[in-house]
């Protein structure tokens, strides 16, 4: 598959590393996947920066330290200055980073060293993503919509709040005071089978610690997501029981990541059904990734959104899309792609999936 611009020239990418010879591994597997790509360098951010002014790449990759500069600092600049400059971080992975965060700046972060196939495999899943979003019949479908349903606002706080480790319980169990329905749900599923010990929990900073952090979020952001309409409780419980499935089935950063995309992974069916052109409609994936683009949500979880009907138009290995996938499914009852399992080497997992997925359903 060959990847172009909108104005039809090939792709340019600007690798910002203090190691020139990165530039030439890529180049061969570029040449070898038959791709029109162009790569450039650059050895420090001050350079970056000036040959994004005066070239504007299609796509910067940089290593996590330049030099004595913060690679993700310097992509938070580019940022500011060329918003659409796709973004890509490699970082080591023996390091502390937290990805989530970084994933607020970048479109993706790759380990280092880095492996030409991935950046390829990154860079087109970016690009597919941002073609299928960018579609003008799909901007204006949504732009005939009206109002859109705000950003979570209590669920970004508490992400906050979350990031830094002097937090206490007392104060967390504070934000999630603040909106009592919210504060009712934390109770009622810390008292739940899947996470009760056995003690009736009564009170809000001793529910927010049974839950453990990433299960309260994703508590919060479908009690402010899914807080309207007539089948919202019904939306909202299999919403959490996507969520749950899918942070299983990765491990680390990603499984976060899947458990939030699972979460929001029908948070399109909140919109009025989407005509884009000639009768057809758009999916309540696509309407939905579109909805948490706008929102500001990090690249992988609004791809996975988008594509979790489609899981091989991703390209690469079973990542989120895939859990997100598979979780929707097992959870709405509907058949699992098992061609997209046999290519990313996955299908003999399903049936422990399907018996992880009865099992959290009996705990609910």
């Amino acid at each position: 598959m060959q990847l172009h611009n909108r104005e039809g020239t090939r792709v340019q990418i600007l690798i910002v590393n203090e190691d020139r010879g990165v530039v030439a591994q890529v180049e061969q597997e570029v040449a070898d996947q038959g791709l029109d790509w162009r790569l450039a360098w650059a050895g420090d951010a001050a350079s970056a920066l000036a040959m994004a002014a005066e070239s504007g790449p299609d796509v910067v990759l940089c290593n996590d330290r330049v030099g004595t500069a913060s690679g993700l600092a310097l992509l938070a600049q580019l940022r500011e200055r060329h918003p659409s400059i796709v973004r890509l971080l490699l970082v080591d992975p023996e390091r502390d980073h937290d990805v989530m965060q970084a994933l607020e700046v970048v479109h993706r972060v790759l380990p280092s060293p880095l492996e030409a196939l991935a950046l390829i495999e990154a860079v087109e899943s970016v690009m597919e993503l941002r073609s299928l979003l960018d579609a003008p019949a799909l901007k204006q479908a949504i732009n005939r919509v009206g109002a859109l349903p705000a950003a979570p606002r209590q669920y970004m706080a508490l992400t906050r709040l979350l990031r830094d480790p002097d937090a206490s319980a007392a104060r967390i169990a504070e934000v999630v005071a603040q909106d009592p329905t919210v504060a009712a749900r934390v109770l009622r599923l810390s008292n739940s089978a899947y996470y009760s010990g056995g003690r009736e929990i009564n009170d809000l900073r001793t529910a927010v610690t049974r839950l453990g952090q990433n299960a309260l979020r994703q508590l919060v952001l479908a009690s402010e997501v899914f807080a309207a309409g007539a089948d919202a409780d019904a939306v909202r419980d299999r919403a959490l029981r996507i969520s749950q499935l899918a942070g299983r089935l990765l491990a680390g950063p990603s499984a976060d990541m899947a458990s939030t995309a699972g979460l929001l992974a029908e948070v399109g069916l909140l919109l009025p059904r989407l005509e884009i052109e000639d009768g057809a409609t758009a999916s309540h994936a696509v309407s939905g990734a579109y909805l948490l683009g706008l929102w500001g949500l990090p690249g992988p979880i609004v791809e996975a959104v988008a594509f979790h009907l489609q899981p091989a138009r991703v390209h690469g290995s079973f990542w989120v899309a895939g859990a997100v996938h598979v979780a929707a499914a097992l959870a709405n009852g509907r058949e699992v792609d098992m061609a997209y399992l046999r290519t990313v080497g996955q299908a003999d997992k399903l049936p422990r999936w399907q018996a992880l997925a009865e099992s959290m359903a009996e705990a609910a």
